[in-house]
Parts: structure tokens; C-alpha cells; sequence
């Protein structure tokens, strides 16, 4: 007679973490954190933690909106020249009306001109890729317009409170992150809208049989990178207290590298926030680091690139063998 014993449940459980892909990024974080502290003694000081997490707050508030777009199957390389726009927007408006409200128009018109570009990509089945690049066009050229091809360096001291002030010693900006992504998460984990947005980038055709709204839920994160855009780059006004449209030039790329290091899949339905901070923290540290170590600028890019190619083909052959 045959006996079958069940797993020993720590072992299970062991493999199901293992599996996950954001643990196995996470190990990498913290590998990554461990080589550079020996390679330079100053990368973990409590004043180079929190230079890091401020440096993380700009391109992880990008990188949420490119989160929810990626999850769809789709692609926004817009985002840097839709800052570069709004920042413009908020730079002219904060001149005739309080911080506040311009603020508030600038995120507005982010939301809108996500608003036109997921209304091309969804209800008139245009490619991703061309609006979105056509867009990237467009909002550079118009920043520049509008701008007069000069800086608008007249920004009032006040916007400096969105990212100076402190709460319990944590300044605003990072408080501000570590929000939004918690929103983020519960959004795409405990809503019928999250559950959604997965099912579209997972198989369209079967969500739209299964009576889910598609459309709206495939316009919606543009309309979300839009905005998030437009507060990314006021966080950065508020910082330099100076909107120039060349502010957010090449976020797109580090938004998208941060989204797919943190496991989100290109063709939509697979990802999440989580993964998506992890990668967003491990392109910051890399940077951080090659700066501590006095890397030349014209190498960083190189060096990056490196990097993100080696830990993505490493998670590739991680997760075959896992059986991912």
C-alpha cells in the first residue's frame, strides 16, 4: 500500500514567497544596497537614505500611472514631455492665481491630454506607441511655445511646502509617495476596477464577454499617467522653485525601466505596485551609487543600462526555473 505525505507547510510556503517575483527583486534591492555600502562608505548614512527616497519621489509617482497603463497591454511615452508641458502650465498660471489653484489646472490638463490619448488608443483603436509618441512631440513643442524657450524662474517660495515641509522628520514629498502608492496597491488589489484593468491587459476580448467595461477602463490609465505626470513635475518645481520645458526629458524611459524591472509585463496583465517600488528604489540606488562612487555622468548611462539588461536576464532564467 502507497502512503502520500502533504509538503511540509514551511517548505510551501518558502516556495510560494520564493516564487513571487517582488521577493526575488526585493533580494536584488538588497543586494544591490549591501555591494554598493562596500563600495562606498556613505551610501548607507541616514542623510544618503533620505537623499534617496527624495530622489525616488519624482520618477516613482511617473512610474504609478505607467503601472496602470502597462498593466493593459499599453505604453505612454508621453509622460515627460506632458511634465515638461504642465510644468509650464502651473509655472504661468502661479504668476495670476494662488499655488493651489494652479496646481490644480496643471494636474487638470495632464488628466485631459491623457484623457484625448487613451480616447485614440481605445475608442478609435489607434497603436499605443504612435499616439503616445506623437504626443511626446507635441507636448515638447508646445512647452517650448508657451514658454517663450526660457525658463520661468518667478515660482513663489511657498510652492517649496509641498516637498520641504516635515511630518515626524519624513519630508512631505516622500509621505506623499508612500501614499500613493498605498492607494495604488489597494486600488489594483481590492477593487472591481483593479481586478479589471488586469482582466484587460490579460485578454480583452474575454473581459468585454464577461461584461466588463473596457473601454473605460482602458482610457482610464492615461487619464491617471496624465495627472500623475503633472504632479510629478510640480514636486520637482517645488524643489527648484524654476519650470523650464525641457523638465521631465527621458522620465518616460526611466518610468518604463522601473515598471518592467519590477516585473510588470510589456504585453499587458501581469505587474504590480509593489514590484513596481522595488524597481523604481533599485534605478535610484544605482544612480546614487555611481554618483557616491564619482562615476562620470557620460558612463552612468551606460553602466545603468548594464545593469537593468543583466538583473532582468537574471530574473528571466530565476523565473524558468521557478516555473514562471
Amino acid at each position: 500500500m502507497s502512503t502520500t505525505t502533504s509538503p511540509d507547510p514551511t517548505r510551501r510556503r518558502l516556495g510560494w514567497l520564493t516564487g513571487r517575483l517582488e521577493v526575488r527583486m526585493l533580494g536584488l534591492a538588497i543586494v544591490l544596497a549591501i555591494c554598493l555600502s562596500l563600495l562606498s562608505p556613505y551610501f548607507l548614512t541616514r542623510s544618503n537614505i533620505f537623499n534617496i527616497l527624495d530622489q525616488s519621489v519624482v520618477i516613482g509617482i511617473v512610474a504609478v500611472g505607467m503601472t496602470f497603463v502597462i498593466l493593459t497591454g499599453g505604453i505612454d511615452l508621453s509622460v515627460g514631455s506632458v511634465a515638461g508641458l504642465t510644468g509650464i502650465i502651473l509655472g504661468l498660471a502661479v504668476q495670476q492665481y494662488p499655488p493651489a489653484l494652479a496646481v490644480a489646472l496643471a494636474i487638470l490638463s495632464g488628466a485631459g491630454i491623457g484623457l484625448v490619448s487613451g480616447i485614440l488608443i481605445a475608442y478609435f483603436g489607434l497603436a499605443a506607441f504612435v499616439v503616445t509618441l506623437g504626443v511626446m512631440a507635441i507636448g515638447r513643442s508646445l512647452a517650448y511655445i508657451l514658454s517663450g524657450q526660457t525658463a520661468i524662474a518667478s515660482i513663489p517660495d511657498s510652492m517649496q511646502a509641498i516637498v520641504y515641509t516635515d511630518f515626524f522628520g519624513i519630508p512631505a514629498n516622500v509621505l506623499f509617495l508612500a501614499l500613493l502608492y498605498i492607494l495604488a496597491w489597494a486600488y489594483l488589489t481590492y477593487t472591481k476596477g483593479g481586478r479589471t484593468i488586469y482582466a484587460v491587459g490579460s485578454n480583452k476580448e474575454a473581459a468585454r464577454a464577461a461584461g466588463l467595461s473596457v473601454m473605460f477602463y482602458s482610457i482610464l490609465p492615461y487619464v491617471v499617467s496624465g495627472a500623475l505626470s503633472a504632479v510629478a513635475i510640480t514636486f520637482s518645481i517645488g524643489q527648484i522653485l524654476s519650470a523650464d520645458p525641457l523638465m521631465g526629458n527621458a522620465w518616460e524611459l526611466d518610468a518604463i525601466a522601473a515598471v518592467v524591472i519590477g516585473g510588470a509585463s510589456l504585453f499587458g496583465g501581469r505587474g504590480s505596485i509593489i514590484g513596481t517600488l522595488i524597481g523604481v528604489l533599485i534605478m535610484v540606488m544605482i544612480r546614487n551609487g555611481l554618483n557616491l562612487m564619482g562615476v562620470s555622468p557620460f558612463w552612468q548611462g551606460s553602466a545603468i543600462g548594464t545593469i537593468i539588461i543583466v538583473a532582468l536576464l537574471f530574473e528571466r532564467l530565476i523565473g524558468q526555473r521557478a516555473g514562471r
